[in-house]
């Protein structure tokens, strides 16, 4: 199962070896609200390198997986990062891109509209036909 979250990069950590095959680097990024929250990330392997192009304090958009694990009657739980996106705002959208609404929708030829299916005169009854 995949999720997303929104927030202001934190604190970037360096990559660690946990082996000679296997290496991970973490981050941190704060959510916002009333009461932010710190969330740790972790990237695995090849995907280490993905944070390095972001700068803290800057908004990111992280995809993440939930990870979960048992070792010695302990258990773990990982936010394994996969993907990483710049956060857009509504500011930075360009004015092409936002949907303006002027005037009236254009007609739809063929379908009926309020205007057409309201009865002509007063007498309704509460039957849809």
């Amino acid at each position: 199962m995949s999720f997303e979250i929104t927030g202001k990069l934190h604190k970037v950590f360096e990559v660690q070896a946990k082996s000679d095959r296997f290496q991970t680097r973490e981050f941190v990024i704060t959510t916002e609200g009333q009461y932010p929250q710190f969330i740790k990330f972790q990237l695995t392997q090849d995907r280490c390198e993905l944070i390095s192009n972001f700068e803290e304090g800057k908004d990111i958009k992280v995809y993440f997986d939930l990870r979960g694990r048992e070792w010695q009657e302990k258990f773990f739980t990982n936010l394994n990062a996969w993907k990483l996106e710049a956060a857009t705002t509504e500011n930075d959208a360009a004015p092409n891109d936002i949907p303006q609404a002027v005037g009236e929708p254009p007609e739809m030829g063929g379908f009926p509209t309020a205007k057409d299916s309201a009865p002509a005169n007063n007498d309704l009854d509460d039957l849809p036909f």
